[in-house]
């Protein structure tokens, strides 16, 4: 059998597509101080929270992370950059960043997740490719739950777009925790 008869087996025995469930959303709803819930997931996923106001994040950066020297800072609200970005840059040119500033659209109280896209973070990789990442959100950008978040990008382009909770970590091997194995070893979310 060709590739073209696996092809029309399958378009030919397709099964009827079934209607999404309706999701009461009232279910989910709180009555919480979502900074808080923010602040406490971020710290429970293993990321480290900062409030700041706008003029005072360069230095809170450069106290947290004084040695990083290979900078990229995708956002005005920094001028720490010092490897400048552009999103036709081959992104193995990226390899030796220590530390990347981004932006996120928004983030989510229930599991301290946040939303980076493509605008924001210019090369996709970047978020992964760092050694260190800084997200600065802003506090009127929190929601409640991931169905709020989903409720928000939905009209979004649909390019490149991701939710990053807390560091990279896994357990895969041997059920040994590793911090760092495919992403950064620390994210710090800066909030203002």
């Amino acid at each position: 059998m060709g590739r073209e008869d696996i092809l029309k087996s399958v378009k030919a025995n397709r099964p009827e597509l079934l209607p999404l469930p309706e999701i009461d959303v009232s279910v989910f709803m709180e009555d919480i101080d979502l900074i808080e819930r923010f602040k406490n997931n971020i710290t429970l996923v293993g990321g480290n929270i900062i409030e700041a106001n706008k003029g005072a994040i360069d230095s809170l950066i450069k106290e947290s992370y004084p040695d990083k020297s290979q900078i990229v800072s995708t956002t005005d609200k920094s001028s720490l950059g010092t490897v400048k970005v552009d999103k036709n840059m081959d992104p193995h040119n990226l390899e030796t960043v220590d530390l990347a500033i981004i932006e996120a659209e928004l983030g989510v109280a229930e599991n301290g997740a946040v939303w980076v896209s493509a605008k924001n973070s210019i090369v996709r990789v970047l978020p992964f490719i760092t050694n260190d990442l800084v997200i600065i959100l802003k506090k009127d950008n929190i929601c409640l739950h991931m169905l709020d978040a989903y409720d928000k990008i939905a009209e979004r382009d649909r390019d490149f777009g991701v939710f990053i909770s807390g560091p990279s970590k896994t357990a895969d091997i041997e059920q040994c925790l590793v911090v760092g194995a495919h992403g950064a070893m620390s994210l710090t979310v800066i909030l203002v």
